[in-house]
């Protein structure tokens, strides 16, 4: 199988339609691992594919050009989903040349003894020549390993993006006008609030390398390729590098006997009718995935858990760790719950927000047993208090410095 995304360059990738966790991310439209073919008077494979996809793989590539006719093998990233079929690739392919950077050789060193391959060690700056087409590297560390780099096709302005720009998305069609930009562009989202979130700076130096690129196309490691919407896409990211805060206000929670959803409701009701789009994400039918897609964008996060033995609820506190390690930044916060002895859930919540960088907005809502009138009207406050500082964020047009 495969596709032409211009004369002598094709995809020839795999489409992984059941595959529903990505390391804890959920991949609820599965994903597809991304590999192609340029074709001068010599050929390159740009990537791999994921393992258990070697031989599907190595059939496209010897349907299109035989895979004796393959003469280098250019790896922009070592993670497995992009390596786990190398070593198949470079013993079924006998004249190829590994090209990678030095730090992504080492990294295959460790996973698949890749010194034993025929190597060439390329860096920023660098080219190969394929006889009437042209390959060149830009390094970008840390979107999202320090080993990762893009390649980049002048002749035909192509962006082969490594992880950058990518989706994980399985489809028929294998454009991005091919589908309903609404749902590429949420799955573009969803990838970048969960796998690359943490990487803004680098990120941003990265569209900075390839700002003075002609593209035409991006080619990404997962998902559909840009070839009519490439304008759109550059957009988005440079909106979530700088973490640009929409007037969103997200409440966040878990219960156990109804009083914290209780105080959820109050806090919805006082935010509505303020300016502010609110959305209510209760925890356990929510799933982290989508809480932090929707986190990237919002302004204000308001998040609660009741105690359950003396410390906050799992769920609650499993997103939080999520949150923490992706760094979502430009946020304001207010922990509550409920509690019964101690109120220590809202207490560690509001801990966790403190410690991620969140600029919390006073001191934990809590409600002893059920919130009475008085704690109601609370939230009410808090509720419209929240919403008016999203609107206010917003209109600010708050950046993180990249």
């Amino acid at each position: 199988m495969h596709a032409t995304l211009a004369e002598g360059v094709n995809w020839v990738g795999i489409i992984d339609w059941t595959v529903r966790d990505f390391h804890g991310y959920e991949t609820r439209r599965g994903s597809t691992y991304n590999s192609y073919l340029v074709q001068g008077e010599k050929t390159a494979l740009i990537d791999a594919v994921k393992a258990p996809f070697a031989d599907t793989l190595l059939g496209n590539i010897d349907e299109t050009v035989g895979l004796g006719s393959v003469d280098y093998v250019v790896a922009n990233h070592a993670e497995p989903d992009h390596s786990g079929s190398l070593a198949a690739v470079m013993a079924a392919c006998p004249k190829a040349t590994l090209v990678t950077n030095e730090k992504c050789a080492e990294i295959l060193e460790g996973y698949y003894g890749a010194r034993e391959w025929p190597t060439h060690i390329v860096t920023t700056g660098d080219s190969l020549d394929l006889g009437g087409r042209t390959l060149s590297f830009v390094q970008v560390p840390m979107v999202h390993w320090p080993d990762s780099m893009v390649t980049y096709c002048p002749e035909e302005h192509i962006l082969f993006s490594n992880d950058a720009f990518g989706q994980h998305l399985a489809s028929s069609g294998r454009f991005d006008d091919e589908l309903d930009l609404s749902v590429v562009m949420d799955e573009a989202k969803t990838y970048y609030a969960n796998i690359v979130m943490l990487y803004g700076r680098p990120i941003a130096r990265a569209l900075e390398a390839v700002g003075g690129l002609q593209i035409a196309m991006i080619a990404p490691a997962h998902g559909v390729i840009w070839r009519e919407h490439v304008a759109e896409i550059l957009d988005a990211y440079n909106d979530w590098v700088r973490c640009r805060p929409r007037a969103r206000l997200l409440v966040i929670y878990e219960s156990m006997w109804g009083s914290t959803d209780a105080m959820a409701h109050e806090i919805l009701a006082g935010a509505l009718g303020h300016g502010a789009e609110i959305e209510l994400l209760e925890v356990g039918s929510t799933g982290r995935t989508r809480i932090a897609t929707e986190v990237l964008d919002a302004a204000v996060l308001a998040v609660g858990s009741p105690t359950l033995n003396m410390t906050l609820m799992p769920e609650v506190a499993g997103v939080l760790t999520y949150l923490k390690g992706l760094a979502p930044r430009n946020k304001a916060g207010l922990a509550f719950g409920s509690y019964g002895w101690a109120p220590s859930g809202p207490k560690e919540v509001h801990a966790a927000l403190e410690g991620m960088g969140v600029e919390m907005l006073g001191e934990p809502l809590t409600a002893r047993w059920r919130p009475d009138d008085e704690v109601r009207a609370r939230c009410r406050e808090a509720g419209r208090m929240m919403a008016e500082r999203a609107v206010r964020a917003a209109a600010e047009g708050h950046l993180y410095p990249v």
